[in-house]
């Protein structure tokens, strides 16, 4: 059994019920705040010189109560605050602080530290690339997500490591988020819709349905 790389890393776990249905005409931004929110995720990055794999990772690595229980909108702003510690912009503490000021406090705010990005700048705009090598698998054939217990980001979920599913469509060459979030190179590769059975997922008594994942091809190898 490997252990989650994350609180974001929830598919196929239980007790969390159904999901919730999108209510008709639901705005973009319920309240302004989300709104600030998003744009200063976005900004986050640009200030921190990273990318948004860094940011997921930001994201990922918050713990039960920054993730769940301030919603959507309040986990990319608890991201944001991550990145810009990783980066040097802002010291641990400031944003408690700024928040205390505004609600009427008065507490002394951190020094800002000498900021400290990374040695990294994309190849090309965007995450697709072109790649020398032709598709390791191609469409209908049987492959079998790689079961390991990542280091750091990975976009590969732990319910579909160990199990078995059938490639249905190629898709374009992306930069691999595992490495790029940790400024190690973009490793472009293949990307891969890969079709799994319920059964094969969640035992035979689950409900008959399919489930297509796209998957890395560093996430696959081939199934027996």
């Amino acid at each position: 059994m490997t252990k989650a790389s994350g609180i974001h890393d929830m598919g196929g776990t239980r007790g969390w019920g159904p999901a919730p249905v999108p209510e008709a005409g639901e705005p973009v931004f319920a309240q302004r705040w989300q709104a600030r929110a998003f744009a200063l995720a976005l900004l986050s990055i640009r200030l921190s010189g990273t990318n948004l794999d860094a940011f997921r990772h930001a994201m990922n690595r918050l713990d039960r109560q920054d993730y769940l229980d301030d919603g959507y909108y309040g986990r990319w702003l608890h991201g944001a605050e991550n990145l810009l510690h990783d980066s040097s912009i802002i010291a641990p503490g400031t944003a408690e602080a700024r928040a205390a000021n505004l609600s009427g406090g008065s507490v002394a705010e951190p020094e800002p530290p000498v900021p400290d990005k990374p040695d990294y700048a994309p190849t090309a705009a965007g995450s697709l690339r072109a790649v020398p090598s032709p598709p390791r698998f191609a469409v209908g054939a049987a492959v079998r997500a790689k079961t390991f217990d990542p280091p750091g980001h990975t976009r590969l979920p732990r319910y579909v490591m160990g199990h078995a599913g059938t490639v249905t469509i190629i898709q374009p060459a992306q930069v691999l988020p595992d490495t790029n979030a940790h400024f190690q190179g973009e490793n472009a590769q293949w990307v891969y819709a890969v079709r799994f059975e319920s059964a094969e997922l969640f035992g035979p008594d689950a409900e008959p349905f399919t489930l297509t994942i796209d998957l890395y091809e560093d996430y696959l190898e081939e199934a027996p």
